[in-house]
């Protein structure tokens, strides 16, 4: 297979296509060969964008509405099979932003169950819908979209918690979908897109800053974001066969920046025998977690 065809004859969903790093990755993959079926709750915004991929010599689809609702899901994978005869790869790239100064102070139950939704429901109702197919094949590729702020660095919670779930679940996937031959990982890009541009995002993330959350690295990266297709290009290599190797893995890609957060592991701080020891004490347990 040519080089610059890598994925000619697949097809791929890419939920959230139509806007930021998504539609980055739906041009990428078209312009390599893939058929693409291209979400977005935005109906225009859908149309727009299938009709830019195909104005570039792609092949292109577009099904609005939100992955959140499984009739949805399905239909993703429905018009995939029938204009591309199945689905080769499954990329998320959904998301909304944090309400403007949103904490576990103010947040509002519809706030938090919008975010959740958007980042994480969708990922699962669109995982459920296309796993099998993939499974009785014996090949597939899944890539999901974290975020760095599943770590808490940035505050919030509807979005590092439905991020951090999206990573948990990829490496469960990753984990019981592997000996069907259905690769799964994560993205955690770093974009200039609609959520991290504007003076909203940049008074966050200059308040972020402030209060001792983000380090001057952090921030500056976080206010010069590079362009999406910078990220694209990971998501690219991700669904394509040079990547048969790769599953189970979180990864970063921010402008020429490429990094891969490890499995956490535990430290053993102390240990005793429950058949013959009592537990802990509160004085034993300061000593045993005390950092210095």
């Amino acid at each position: 297979m040519p080089e610059e065809h890598p994925l000619a004859g697949r097809a791929a969903v890419v939920v959230g296509g139509a806007s930021g790093v998504g539609l980055a990755v739906a041009r990428a993959l078209a312009a390599h060969g893939a058929g693409v079926v291209i979400n977005s709750r935005d109906p225009d915004a859908v149309h727009l964008a299938a009709e830019f991929v195909v104005s570039d010599g792609g092949r292109a689809v577009g099904v609005a509405g939100s992955a959140a609702d499984e009739s949805v899901a399905a239909e993703l994978v429905a018009a995939c099979e029938r204009s591309y005869g199945g689905v080769d790869v499954l990329v998320n790239c959904a998301g909304i932003a944090e309400p403007p100064g949103s904490s576990i102070l103010n947040v509002t139950t519809d706030q938090w169950r919008d975010l959740l939704d958007s980042h994480l429901t969708t990922v699962f109702n669109t995982c459920r819908a296309v796993a099998p197919l993939m499974a009785a094949r014996g090949s597939g590729s899944i890539v999901n979209t974290g975020s760095f702020a599943y770590l808490g660095d940035y505050g919030g919670t509807g979005y590092p918690a439905g991020k951090g779930a999206v990573a948990s679940l990829s490496l469960a996937l990753a984990a019981e979908l592997r000996e069907s031959g259905v690769r799964v990982n994560t993205v955690c890009p770093g974009a200039k897109t609609r959520l991290s541009t504007g003076p909203e995002y940049e008074e966050h993330i200059r308040t972020l800053h402030r209060r001792g959350l983000l380090d001057e690295v952090s921030m500056r990266g976080s206010l010069d974001a590079p362009p999406t297709e910078y990220a694209a290009a990971l998501y690219l290599f991700l669904a394509s066969d040079a990547a048969k190797e790769v599953t189970g893995e979180i990864f970063i890609a921010a402008g020429g920046f490429v990094g891969k957060f490890e499995r956490p592991g535990m430290t053993m701080l102390g240990y005793r025998d429950h058949a013959s020891e009592p537990p802990w004490s509160i004085e034993e347990l300061r000593k045993l977690t005390d950092p210095r």
